[in-house]
């Protein structure tokens, strides 16, 4: 099982001094080792970094890509290209912090003062984080600040993991309110810096939301990958179904972080499988970067053919369904208030009135709408399907108790989650009744 964690808080570390040794942001020894022997062996996402590296392709994060290269290839000029980026008028911390840190062996002195203040202006800029983005980025700067400006550094990540993850990030999730999928990937940059150089795992503070997220990406995608040039994406549910590459590249990062993160649980290990699929590998200057971090083809991973396609998300108050899990599978997302259909490679944005005419059917699930007009009135329901599949009924109030009676059964109480989903026991058959309970 994922985390093996106890409900309890993560204490805080007496001190946020970091000791480790450089380079210690993403690359901890054992993850550069695999970099350099796919670099030996000319696996096919070496050879497109490559590629795309000595070709001086525009890069899209240029910081990035060329800090990386120099320290899986050992090339001196592109560390040089680097530095002289990350010198110039860029402010982006993130790409700064990893040039700092990745290319220290091709740097002047006064290069490195003057990175090096730049560094600490980022930091002093994000003193107080707004998303979990621009906390990744003063954690990232921190650390790599350690040696030279230490009181900076260490200021830094406290003021990350007590003020920021603790007072903030966590009571949040406490009121059932997740951290969005866009902000997955920065979430476990920030991990991995922390845990490699503090020995610190803030999962441990907010065990629900961590323990099902990897089933939470896989079931979350709509099933039809969307095509672009270079490759092919997955993309996940949203209020706008819009399809953005650049943010399909980021989500796909993140379930790569996560496997590296914990790479021999059962949750990403089935992650795992999901990932190392050749159509979705990116060959694109934004995302080949990523796909070469972070990818281990030589991890075993396990086939989520076998993973049960439903998610119900009581915590969250969320609900995804699949037929299968194949690209051609019918798929239903309750989140965010809003329900959504994808069949025959079509999304549509279920009206709640309609749904509610009939049962939806989907991988042996059913499901039934029942918004209630006045907060007393009973509202009945027929399900005249017989089967030992779940139901849910959705449309209720959050967190409300319901008088619940089924046709030849005694009432009982139940609760809604935080989305308003009510879960009946597997096979529920006949008429259903329901009311607020009083």
């Amino acid at each position: 099982m994922l985390l093996g964690i106890a409900a309890g808080a993560e204490p805080a570390p007496e001190s946020y001094q970091v000791s480790t040794q450089p380079p210690r942001l993403l690359l901890p020894p054992r993850r550069l080792r695999l970099l350099k022997r796919e670099r030996e062996r000319q696996s096919m996402r070496w050879q497109q970094f490559d590629a795309l590296m000595s070709g001086k392709a525009r890069m899209a994060e240029p910081g990035f890509a060329l800090a990386l290269y120099h320290q899986v290839s050992g090339e001196r000029e592109a560390g040089r290209r680097a530095v002289q980026w990350a010198l110039g008028p860029a402010e982006d911390l993130r790409q700064l912090a990893l040039v700092f840190d990745w290319c220290k062996a091709v740097m002047e002195d006064a290069e490195a003062a003057a990175l090096a203040a730049k560094l600490q202006r980022g930091v002093e800029r994000a003193a107080q984080p707004v998303s979990v983005a621009t906390a990744r980025d003063r954690v990232l700067a921190a650390v790599a600040l350690a040696d030279r400006l230490p009181k900076v550094s260490e200021a830094g990540l406290r003021a990350v993991v007590e003020g920021w993850w603790r007072a903030r990030v966590v009571p949040a999730l406490m009121r059932a309110q997740p951290i969005p999928r866009q902000d997955h990937y920065p979430l476990f940059e920030l991990l991995h810096a922390l845990r490699d150089n503090l020995d610190l795992d803030l999962r441990q503070t907010a065990p629900k939301f961590f323990q099902q997220l990897p089933l939470y990406q896989l079931i979350s995608y709509y099933p039809a990958p969307h095509p672009a040039a270079e490759n092919n994406y997955r993309i996940h549910a949203s209020r706008s179904g819009g399809a953005d590459p650049e943010a399909a590249a980021l989500s796909r990062a993140a379930e790569m972080a996560m496997v590296a993160y914990e790479p021999n649980a059962e949750e990403t290990q089935y992650l795992q499988g999901w990932v190392m699929h050749d159509e979705f590998l990116m060959r694109g200057v934004f995302g080949i970067t990523y796909e070469f971090l972070w990818a281990n083809p030589y991890h075993p991973g396990l086939s989520y053919h076998n993973l049960p396609p439903l998610l119900h998300d009581e915590t969250f108050g969320r609900l995804f369904l699949r037929s299968n899990w194949n690209d051609d599978a019918d798929w239903l997302g309750w989140f965010d208030g809003q329900l959504q259909r994808f069949e025959k490679g079509r999304r549509t944005v279920v009206s709640l009135a309609a749904a509610s005419r009939q049962p939806i059917e989907i991988g042996g699930a059913v499901v039934l709408v029942a918004g209630l007009a006045e907060e007393r009135q009973a509202r009945r329901l027929i399900l005249l399907r017989e089967g030992g599949g779940p139901v849910f009924i959705l449309g209720l109030k959050p967190r409300q108790r319901y008088d619940v009676e089924v046709d030849d059964e005694e009432m009982r109480e139940e609760r809604t989650d935080a989305g308003g989903i009510l879960r009946l026991p597997d096979g529920t058959h006949g008429g259903i009744r329901l009311r607020l309970a009083p």
